[in-house]
């Protein structure tokens, strides 16, 4: 894997005095990526008239191991760092499963009517939800980013016109219920 790198090019006034607002200033970020043809530039604000500073946005780049040391990590080694997010397999036997699902029914209706407002669309979200993700345990599938792909097109077939709600956001709050409980085991 290539290098990242950055460079920040800054062009302040020469004042004296402060507010420099009546000044030209600019300031930029380029980023180059090896899988870029071209580099990537943001432009930050000018300054504050108020107070004349400049402000950047804050730029953040996850750290992997290879950043310190690239010799120490072998391919199969990363793909240890990168956990799956599955269901028990316990979960999987019909009558689990059944728990489960009414267990999610029960607990995402109760977690839809607190975080927004109860409402008729909560119950049918429940509902939906459950049968999905009942679904999908009794055809052995354990990993939650399929059990949420597959909730969120069930949950589709809902009409939110008069709702707080999508379909991508409710099941994003059933399988962050479904990952709190299997923390929990």
């Amino acid at each position: 894997m290539g290098s990242l790198s950055f460079s920040v090019t800054i062009t302040t006034p020469n004042c004296s005095s402060l507010p420099c607002s009546n000044s030209k200033s600019s300031s930029a970020l380029t980023i180059r990526a090896p899988a870029l043809d071209s580099p990537i530039s943001v432009r930050a604000p000018s300054p504050s008239p108020i107070n004349g500073v400049l402000r950047f946005p804050s730029i953040s780049r996850p750290l992997s191991l290879s950043d310190s040391n690239p010799q120490s990590i072998d391919g199969e080694e990363e793909e240890d760092l990168v956990q799956d997010l599955r269901v028990p397999d316990d979960w999987l036997i019909p009558s689990k499963a059944l728990q489960e699902s009414e267990w999610l029914r029960l607990t995402l209706h109760k977690w839809l009517d607190d975080e927004y407002c109860p409402e008729a669309t909560n119950v049918d979200i429940s509902k939906v939800a459950a049968r999905s993700y009942y679904e999908s345990l009794v055809k052995r599938q354990a990993d939650l980013g399929e059990i949420l792909l597959k909730m969120a097109r069930d949950l589709e077939s809902i009409s939110y016109q008069e709702s707080f709600h999508g379909a991508f956001s409710s099941a994003n709050a059933a399988v962050n219920l479904i990952a709190q409980r299997i923390e929990q085991e």
